[in-house]
């Protein structure tokens, strides 16, 4: 099959790195596989090599000073279908368009291509051009997929659809290695013990809450610091922002002074990133809205105990193998918990992650893409995958 992936950002979000890894599976399972995306701020590339295998084309998209959220998500649908347009009518279209995210599966319905898509999870948005963006690829696309059973019950509440579910891989090779990896002991002697959180400062992430549980971590375990890290994103948090650094502030006001600053990272280079995971003493996995939970995944290949918000979704594909909490003295207490040695059994976390193959993930989607294109889509019900897929 010839089959482009869509997405919309270069940077090292979790639907990029899923984009990514399913092209190169179904590349290595004989596809002709394209992944097209938007090249913000001049990137020319992904934040990682790519298998030579697959194609990559990234669209340039210029910044512009002093653009808002609202017309800048409408300019990249356009760009972005322009380049799909002129692609489909230079080189014909493919079999199948799979659009990874709302902008990219608008993108591709104003190129004139019928997408599959893919929904991770479910937002609220406020900004009109968002709120209309995300409908419409709910909506419209010729059939939709979800990575777990908790965003396929959302679907099927909120919309009366029923998406065949598909679950996410991870590289669990890659995070299991990098215990042994130098630069996981230089991680370690930098930054000394840490709690982690991936995906950067944003509500969805809840990541005010894992500072007030840090806080509160801190009195029975002062040595222990916060690290962020990530945070490539479209939206704007900068109140969400604001309110964080002014209750690290206030934090910093107090008996601990500088001690009680989380450290900030910011996106971390892609070679840095497995270290990282691997080199903490917990992962901090406090996200009020997921869809799956690759961050855990990963961290739980390296043997990283997690502690992670209680919802549906998260039980679902952790079961016991994570930690939880609902609250930030709840996830105080998680980590205290996990740090002091009692965390669920590494063997079961290491044992799951083991299991979730990109291969496997890459034989689902081929039963999805066939089922759409013997049967034109999804018609609001589960695409029938042969059994390959359990769809509720």
């Amino acid at each position: 099959m010839r089959i482009h992936q869509l997405t919309y950002s270069t940077k090292p979000r979790g639907g990029v790195v899923h984009t990514l890894a399913l092209a190169e599976a179904l590349a290595a399972r004989g596809h002709e596989v394209t992944v097209w995306t938007l090249g913000r701020g001049g990137d020319r590339a992904f934040f990682r090599d790519v298998e030579p295998a697959v194609r990559v084309r990234v669209v340039p998209f210029a910044p512009r000073d002093d653009e808002a959220v609202g017309p800048r998500i409408v300019r990249s649908i356009a760009v972005l279908a322009a380049a799909l347009a002129a692609a489909a009518r230079d080189e014909g279209a493919p079999d199948v368009v799979h659009a990874q995210d709302c902008i990219s599966a608008n993108a591709a319905l104003d190129a004139g291509l019928a997408p599959v898509r893919t929904v991770h999870h479910l937002d609220r948005f406020t900004t009109p051009q968002l709120v209309a963006c995300h409908e419409r690829a709910i909506v419209a696309p010729v059939a939709r997929l979800a990575v777990s059973g908790a965003v396929a019950d959302e679907l099927a509440a909120g919309w009366g659809l029923r998406p065949a579910i598909v679950g996410n891989g991870v590289d669990a090779d890659r995070f299991a290695a990098a215990v042994h990896d130098p630069r996981t002991a230089r991680w370690r002697q930098r930054l000394g013990p840490y709690v982690l959180a991936l995906g950067g400062i944003e509500p969805r992430k809840g990541t005010l809450d894992l500072l007030e549980a840090w806080a509160l971590l801190r009195v029975r375990r002062p040595d222990v610091r916060l690290v962020l890290a990530g945070g490539e994103t479209l939206f704007d948090y900068r109140d969400y922002r604001a309110a964080f650094d002014a209750r690290v502030e206030a934090l910093a006001a107090g008996p601990s002074g500088d001690a009680a600053r989380p450290v900030v990272l910011g996106t971390v280079d892609e070679a840095d990133l497995a270290p990282l995971v691997a080199g903490a003493a917990a992962l901090g996995f406090v996200s009020v809205q997921e869809g799956f939970g690759l961050a855990a995944l990963e961290a739980l290949a390296a043997g990283v105990p997690v502690v992670a918000r209680r919802l549906p979704v998260l039980e679902e594909v952790f079961g016991g193998t994570v930690a939880y909490g609902q609250d930030p003295r709840s996830f105080a207490d998680a980590l205290d918990r996990v740090l002091g040695g009692d965390a669920p059994d590494p063997a079961a976390g290491r044992a799951l992650a083991a299991g979730a193959r990109w291969d496997d993930v890459a034989a689902r989607h081929e039963a999805a893409y066939a089922a759409v294109l013997r049967d034109g889509g999804d018609g609001g019900a589960a695409l029938d995958l042969g059994g390959a897929v359990l769809a509720r």
